[in-house]
């Protein structure tokens, strides 16, 4: 791939690096109608599964505590919390609705196999989208933008495995999605691109061991910060002009070798093998983290064939990064959070085979500590299996045989569990999942009115109704 042969100047006779100058050009120049049905449609899909998980996450207490400290804001510029009639400052409400929709763990994941979970920049896009009185087709262009950025710096750099959290991206493709919102031009984009990239390096010890109420709320964090850079951008704030490729800047500290980020496809040059990226996300059926979605689909498949007082042992074949978790950190066989617990294995498939379904219901302190899971779990070994690592993350293999007193095994096995790309909920099935969420908290008339404002968003002349609706 060629480099270009010069590069954007920036103020103060600043040179942008070639990934700024790349992604603040692509990030300005795409547009609603470069990305037609299949994907405009997928946005509207992915705004009902979010929705319906930060009204999922509304009464949780990390949510709470966000929503106290917005409360605390006021702004020139106000925008509102989700849920409430009240605003604040369009960054806290990026981190106040970021809290909410992340709290489930719910929402979608994409892995490349770099990635995480990109509806947590949904709300740094409506979190502008509100004051600036945004349309549905600025809004959707900017959601898919922000996908774009983040799931193609994911395609080539896997920061979980250099110790970074998802943050690391998560908070580029937010800021690119904020700045579409504030109409920002090439140069201010960049701006904004470079202050949200040269202070947010968010650390994996978020997912590591016992988990926090953080593991919720560290990409609602980078949210924040990505709003906040590109409302420093539109003011006339510079950043450095080279936070990628320059000295120490991110490739050198984050990565510790040069990265060249492929230019991303546009009009013409976008080819059919190569979709926009929401286009390829996973949408969850349970609320816990994405390498826990095949084992609970098949310990309730199982569940139905064999009782669990017959159960003399339970063995879990999956694949590398699966199984690393429960085999490296001793707290997934034993959590005390709910942070913890919905990202454990053996809780989680204990779970499935003694209530029959994993819900949000699943993860009180009572039911965490209950002794029969323990009991259950105790009777798991969980393995790595090395044909599904090499298939991972075309494929989310994983394989249960469970051993009854008889000495009968009953075995299943998935490539990908229901919500893959491949295995997909249909739009009646992501509709019943908002409705399930947000039973607690929104009457039936009040989510019929969300649905109809999302599946016609592309008509709306800004986010009222929306807003409007999810108010609890």
């Amino acid at each position: 791939m060629s480099r270009p042969t010069s590069r954007m100047m920036i103020t103060r006779g600043t040179q942008m690096d070639r990934t700024t100058e790349m992604l603040a050009a692509y990030a300005c120049r795409l547009s609603f109608e470069d990305l037609g049905f299949k994907t405009v449609h997928q946005v509207k899909r992915t705004l009902v599964d979010t929705m319906g998980c930060a009204m999922g996450g509304f009464v949780s207490e990390p949510a709470k505590i966000a929503r106290g400290m917005a409360s605390s804001i006021t702004s020139t510029t106000p925008s509102r919390v989700l849920g409430t009639n009240e605003y604040t400052s369009p960054d806290m409400a990026g981190f106040a609705n970021g809290v909410m929709v992340r709290y489930l763990d719910c929402n979608d994941s994409y892995f490349s196999p770099g990635g995480g979970h990109p509806s947590d920049m949904i709300p740094a896009v409506l979190a502008l989208a509100d004051p600036m009185i945004a349309d549905g087709r600025t809004v959707v262009t900017a959601i898919a933008l922000a996908y774009e950025v983040f799931c193609r710096l994911s395609d080539q750099v896997v920061a979980g495995d250099l110790g970074w959290d998802q943050g690391i991206f998560s908070v580029i493709g937010a800021a690119c999605g904020a700045g579409r919102i504030l109409g920002l031009d090439q140069e201010q984009m960049g701006h904004a691109i470079s202050l949200a990239v040269t202070p947010s390096l968010p650390l994996a010890v978020t997912r590591s061991g016992e988990l926090s109420m953080w593991k919720g709320c560290a990409t609602a964090a980078a949210t924040r910060s990505a709003v906040f850079a590109a409302m420093l951008a539109a003011e006339g704030m510079s950043g450095p002009g080279e936070p990628f490729e320059g000295k120490r800047g991110l490739w050198e500290q984050a990565v510790g070798k040069p990265v060249e980020i492929a230019e991303f496809p546009l009009g013409a040059n976008r080819k059919g093998d190569d979709p926009f990226r929401i286009t390829q996300t996973i949408v969850k059926s349970y609320p816990s983290q994405i390498h826990t979605q095949a084992p609970i689909g098949l310990a309730l498949e199982l569940g139905k064939k064999v009782l669990l007082a017959d159960i003399k042992s339970i063995h879990i074949d999956t694949y590398h990064t699966a199984a690393s978790s429960a085999s490296s950190e001793p707290e997934k066989w034993d959590p005390k959070t709910r942070e913890t617990a919905d990202h454990s294995i053996p809780f989680l498939v204990a779970a499935a085979f003694q209530e029959g379904a994993v819900t949000p219901g699943s993860f009180t302190p009572q039911l965490i500590a209950d002794p029969a899971k323990r009991a259950t779990m105790a009777k798991m070994t969980l393995s790595e299996d090395a044909e599904f690592t090499a298939k991972f993350p075309s494929e989310y293999n994983c394989r249960i045989t469970v051993t009854d007193q008889a000495g009968n095994e009953h075995t299943a096995h998935t490539s990908y569990s229901k919500g893959h790309k491949n295995n997909p909920l249909d739009d009646n099935e992501l509709e019943a999942k908002f409705r399930s969420f947000s039973a607690g908290v929104l009457s039936d008339m009040q989510c019929d009115q969300v649905l109809e404002s999302i599946w016609t968003v592309e008509e709306a002349t800004d986010m009222d109704d929306l807003f409007d609706g999810l108010v609890v």
